[in-house]
């Protein structure tokens, strides 16, 4: 997927042609980033974070169509450096909602890698 190979070259300004002027990204339980300038930022914090060794995958996909709008549902594969400076990897069932542009592209609203995990916090 093109959005996970500049997550992981940290090409976060061609990132933003993914997403929608007003979306929102959970970036930890909790805490959101919502506008394209948040979520840049954000990436650029997660990448820091991760002491810049993040790469994202992904595995199996579903997607639900309605209209102008759809919800995917993604096995997200993140390799990372973690606290410890020792290589990880982390799997969770994201969730993501993108809607349809006047222009027929599909563009990022909802950003959430945790998925349903959100209910456990």
């Amino acid at each position: 997927m093109v959005a996970d190979r500049a997550i992981t070259a940290e090409n976060f300004d061609a990132l933003m042609d993914f997403y929608a002027e007003d979306a929102t990204l959970v970036v930890k339980p909790g805490l959101n980033a919502t506008g394209k300038a948040q979520i840049h930022k954000a990436f650029v914090a997660i990448a820091d974070h991760f002491k810049h060794q993040i790469k994202v995958k992904q595995g199996a996909m579903k997607v639900i169509e309605g209209a102008d709008t759809a919800l995917v549902i993604m096995e997200t594969i993140l390799d990372v450096v973690d606290v410890d400076a020792a290589s990880t990897s982390i799997t969770r069932r994201a969730t993501y909602v993108f809607r349809r542009d006047t222009n027929g592209k599909w563009l990022c609203v909802i950003d959430n890698s945790y998925g349903t995990n959100l209910l456990d916090v």
